[in-house]
Parts: C-alpha cells; sequence; structure tokens
C-alpha cells in the first residue's frame, strides 16, 4: 500500500501518468524513493508513522479510505496461513485473534473450516470490530471463545483506522478487551509492526497488572534486528516486569504455521484440509541413487561431523524467576566462564559449580543434580549446545567466538600490543595453512577505508538423518563504526556480522561501504581455492588442539563441562572411494 501511495503522490507532483511508470522496475522504484529523499513530502523509508501520512495524502477522505481497503480485499482469498490459523480455532487450540487487518480473511477460512466438522463440534467464531466492540466484551465477561477481535475494524466499518490521528486513539471498549485478554493469556504476535501507538500503549498497560501475560509473551519477525524501537522498549520492559519474553525469526506467516502444524494434534479431516492449500515445496525429496558412486563428481560440504556431544548439564535451582540474558549479564559482570540456559526458576548450566554459585548468589542458588538435554524437542537445550559448541570450538585456538541471534561464529584472533611473542609466534604457525589456503592476509584494513577485518566462518548447528553436524561458512567480517555504539565497548564487540543471514546465503546490508570490496575479495576463488579453504578450516576446527573438545576445560568432580568429540573428515556426498570412516560397523 506504501508502494502504491508514494507511486500517486510521485505521478501527481510530476505530472506523469501511472501509466508509464512500473512500480516493480527497482529503475522507477529508487527514482521514486529519491523524490521522497528529496522533497521531504512524507516520512523517511520505514518510519512508524509512514503508512499513516502517506494513506491520508492519497485519500484525505474517511469514505474513500474505506473504498480504497474494499477493493483491494475484494482480490482477497484465503492463504496457507489463513486455514491453518482457522483450523486451529476450530479444534480449540485457538481461543482468541486480535488483528489490525481489516479483510474478512480469518473469519472466511473459519466458516469453511468448521463446516467440514459435525455440527455439535463446530466453534463459529464471534467477529467484532471498533463498531461493535460490546461484541468482544460480552465474549471477554462470559470466556465464549473463540473469538476474532479487529482493532482497526474490517472493511465494513464505518469507522476504519488507518490514518496517523486515527491511530493514536484506539476504541476504549476494544482497547479494554486487548488489555484483559492480556492478563488473561500469554500472546503470539506474528506480522504486526507496532507502528500505531494506541495498541502498544494498551500492551504496555497490560505490564502494570500483577501477572502480565501469564503464558508468555512471543513476537514473530523477519529479523530481530528490523523492530522498532517502541517494540523492543515494549519488550525489555515485559521481560523486566517478569514476563518471559521471546523473539523468534521466522520469514513467512505460512512458514510459521507450517512448523505448528507439525508438532499440533488437529483432527484428520482439518489436517487434510489445510494441507490440501499448502504451497508447493520447492525442494521436492527425490528418492537417493542406490547405483554404485561413480569416479565423478564428488561434493564435499563444509560441515563437520559432532560424533558425540553433552547429554545432560547441571541443574540449579534458583529462589526467583529469571531469564537467560539476565543471567549472562551476571556472568559477564562477575567474570564467570560458564554457560546457562533459564526455565523459570531453574538453570541448565556448564561450568565450575562453586564459581557459578559465588556469580548467582544474589538469585539464591542450590544445585539440583543433572539435567537431560534434548536438543530436538527442547529449543533452550539446542541454544545450550550452540552457544558451548562454539566456545569449544575456539577454545585453545587462535580464534574469537561471536554470538548474534541471527547465529553465532568464529574469527580470526588478531595479534595485540603487549602478547607474548612465543604466543604469538604459535598463533602464526597455527594459521600457516589457513593463510596458504587464502592466499591473502587473514586479517588487516580495508583498502582506501581503512576499516579492520578478520577472516572467520558463520556456524550451524544441525541434525540430518539422525546425525549432528556442525556447518561452517567462510566469509571475511569487517568492522564498522557504530555511531549508536558506546564508547565503553571494546573493539572486539565491534567486529560487523554483516551477513549473519543464514548458511548458504549470504546478504549484503544496503549501504555496506565494504560490501564491493569483500565481492572482489572472494570472486576470484574457484573450487581449488573454495575446497583448500574449507580444508584449512577443517583442520583448525578438529585435528589442532584434538577432537575431542570441552568448552571450559574444568577439572573432573569441580562442575560439568561441555565436552563435544567432533570428526576430523567432513562431510561428502559419497565416497569417491572405500575409507573405513565411511562404514559404521568399523
Amino acid at each position: 500500500m506504501i508502494r502504491d501511495f508514494k507511486a500517486q503522490i510521485f505521478c501527481r507532483e510530476t505530472n506523469l501518468s501511472k501509466r508509464e511508470i512500473d512500480t516493480a522496475d527497482p529503475i522507477w522504484i529508487e527514482r521514486i524513493d529519491d523524490f521522497f529523499r528529496r522533497t521531504s513530502q512524507l516520512p523517511p523509508d520505514g518510519d512508524p508513522t509512514e503508512y499513516a501520512a502517506a494513506f491520508e495524502a492519497v485519500y484525505p477522505q474517511p469514505r474513500h479510505r474505506r473504498q480504497y481497503i474494499a477493493d483491494a480485499i475484494a482480490k482477497g482469498t484465503p492463504c496457507f496461513g489463513h486455514k491453518v490459523l482457522a483450523s486451529l480455532m476450530a479444534a480449540g487450540k485457538v481461543d482468541c485473534i486480535f488483528t489490525t487487518n481489516f479483510d474478512p480473511l480469518a473469519e472466511d477460512a473459519a466458516l469453511a473450516a468448521n463446516a467440514l466438522l459435525p455440527t455439535a463440534n463446530q466453534r463459529r467464531p464471534t467477529v467484532a470490530a471498533i463498531d461493535s466492540a460490546d461484541r468482544a466484551t460480552r465474549c471477554l465477561d462470559e470466556a465464549d471463545w473463540p473469538l476474532i477481535a479487529k482493532l482497526h475494524g474490517d472493511y465494513q466499518s464505518i469507522a476504519i483506522k488507518n490514518t496517523g490521528s486515527e491511530l493514536e486513539q484506539q476504541d476504549a471498549r476494544m482497547r479494554h478487551v486487548l488489555v484483559e485478554a492480556g492478563k488473561r493469556f500469554g500472546m503470539l504476535f506474528v506480522g504486526y509492526s507496532g507502528r500505531d501507538t494506541s495498541i502498544l500503549k494498551a500492551l504496555n498497560d497490560v505490564l502494570a497488572a500483577p501477572c502480565p501475560f501469564p503464558n508468555g509473551l512471543y513476537w514473530v519477525a523477519s529479523s530481530a534486528s528490523r523492530l522498532l524501537p517502541a517494540v523492543t522498549e515494549f519488550l525489555d520492559r515485559a521481560q523486566t516486569a517478569g514476563v518471559g519474553v521471546s523473539v523468534i525469526e521466522c520469514t513467512t506467516f505460512d512458514e510459521l504455521v507450517a512448523e505448528i502444524v507439525k508438532i499440533t494434534d488437529l483432527p484428520q479431516v482439518l489436517y487434510d484440509h489445510v494441507m490440501e492449500g499448502r504451497p508447493t515445496p520447492r525442494l521436492v525429496p527425490v528418492q537417493i541413487p542406490n547405483a554404485k558412486a561413480r569416479a565423478f563428481p564428488v561434493l564435499r560440504y563444509s560441515a563437520i561431523l559432532i560424533q558425540s556431544m553433552p547429554t545432560a548439564a547441571r541443574r540449579i535451582r534458583l529462589s526467583q524467576s529469571t531469564t537467560s540474558a539476565e543471567v549472562r549479564e551476571i556472568f559477564k559482570a562477575k567474570g564467570c566462564r560458564a554457560t546457562a540456559a533459564a526455565l523459570g526458576r531453574e538453570l541448565a548450566v556448564f561450568g565450575r559449580d562453586q564459581e557459578i554459585l559465588d556469580a548467582l548468589a544474589p538469585l539464591g542458588p542450590s544445585l539440583a543434580g543433572t539435567i537431560d538435554l534434548d536438543p530436538v524437542a527442547d529449543s533452550w537445550a539446542m541454544g545450550l549446545l550452540y552457544d558451548t559448541l562454539v566456545r569449544s570450538l575456539a577454545r585453545q585456538r587462535p580464534l574469537i567466538p561471536r554470538y548474534r541471534r541471527s547465529g553465532h561464529s568464529l574469527v580470526v584472533a588478531t595479534p595485540r600490543d603487549g602478547d607474548d611473542p612465543e604466543r604469538t609466534r604459535r598463533q602464526q604457525q597455527t594459521l600457516s595453512r589457513m593463510r596458504d589456503a587464502y592466499g591473502t592476509n587473514l586479517f588487516g584494513a580495508v583498502p582506501k577505508l581503512g576499516f579492520p577485518f578478520q577472516e572467520g566462518v558463520h556456524l550451524k548447528l544441525e541434525q540430518f538423518d539422525g546425525r549432528w553436524w556442525c556447518g561452517f561458512e567462510p566469509y571475511t567480517f569487517v568492522q564498522l563504526p557504530r555511531q549508536d555504539t558506546p564508547q565503553t565497548e571494546s573493539a572486539e564487540d565491534l567486529v560487523a556480522d554483516q551477513a549473519p543471514a543464514e548458511m548458504g546465503m549470504q546478504v549484503e546490508h544496503r549501504g555496506d561501504p565494504a560490501g564491493d570490496w569483500r565481492r572482489e575479495r572472494w570472486a576470484p576463488r574457484y573450487n581449488r581455492n573454495w575446497a583448500s579453504i574449507i580444508g584449512a578450516w577443517a583442520q583448525l576446527l578438529t585435528e589442532t588442539g584434538g577432537t575431542t573438545r570441552g568448552a571450559f576445560g574444568i577439572e573432573e568432580g569441580t562442575g560439568i563441562d561441555a565436552v563435544f568429540k567432533v570428526s576430523p573428515i567432513t562431510g561428502y556426498s559419497r565416497p569417491s572411494h572405500h575409507h573405513a570412516y565411511f562404514d559404521r560397523s568399523k
């Protein structure tokens, strides 16, 4: 909608016909964006008020805005995500939906899902908009679920909220329902930007309750780094109020509900209904060839096999609830070498017991045996093992771990003033094969720009075919200055994670001044160079220092260490000739 509004204003101001421009053409998009940057007719790109300002600039009258929305909605049909959400409601898995959308797709999908069930089992939702908020109030008072509450109205409402002044003040009754629901339930926020201050104010009011969001607060976004400041502030306040807060990165709504369907027990008729509307997968499983391997080709993977990893961690009970982030801050402040995952009033921890107990003294800690780790079933266990694997791979190697929400990484350590010369010499010797594979220095300064850079790898822990693998993707990290970074942070904390994205896909940030240099640095490296670089990293991560690695190197009986055993050989698509390590019986 914003793109369409901008195009209409651009044509109006430049006396062009809309037929003369193509809003899907990157050249026209850049031309239109440049026009608004120069004229300042609208708030900057991405500003929370951009949508409301653009809408009102094109359609000043409310009735025209309603007509625009009605015309757009007429083209829509329920997608895979709508069908899953509606089926969850029909099956009694979801009680209440709040939406800022105007369309009727959620209720249309709910009617279709209920029609598949016996009459006695149907759960048809009550739909309430801002001009029929009394319905929502009744549902709340009588616990008459399910409810679909439209916070900005629907396309048939007289009052539709879509401009700045309208979004400032939420309807009092509908706002009351939202606040009261936040006091009773946990909430999952999907695809909501937090641009409108009225709803965000209502959500902040929930935090004043004695027990806000009792079942937790989950905020789903395409990238945690793109959350608006007002949303980040709300999540921080919620965490301070004792709410269990999680930010979940997920590309699309369809992708999210596809994962939910996998672990939800839906009636078979509803499951078949939603799977019929599932998008055609881009990756289709194929039959693995069982013919005898030929000499060519054999693909080498940038992944090493985790032959064994921790199955249990130390269990510590606390006198009060906490979060993993708070525990990390405590460990950092106390200089405690440990890694933990918080589970309310319990922690799963690796490290020295006494050192951990001393650091956590204000929380009333006590040892309570061990806790089993199941990374497949428990995301907290997966995160704990991921953190400790990165730490163990960096330990006693010339590498520095980098922990990011979007993915962890390792970078080559750079010499510092005052380092022991003998230690520096040993590190250079350890990195000699790596330096030969790259054919260039592993760290230095970007020419002409002067920004420090370090070679490194993005890491990812994944399970495939019943086995755990550590994938590693070589990447050149550039330290870019950040204006919003406090002066107290060290240079190590400023190694920019310019392409954390996902394994196998590196995305340059728009405006990255070192992007061209980085691409030119990697462009001439072909298969032979890549094979050498992958081999050098595999050797450094496994053979150097041994294939059995502890994250902390603690003495037996003083605590629980996170010990990983890794294979010194990377994965292959298939063997080119027989090796014992391909035979599982040996």
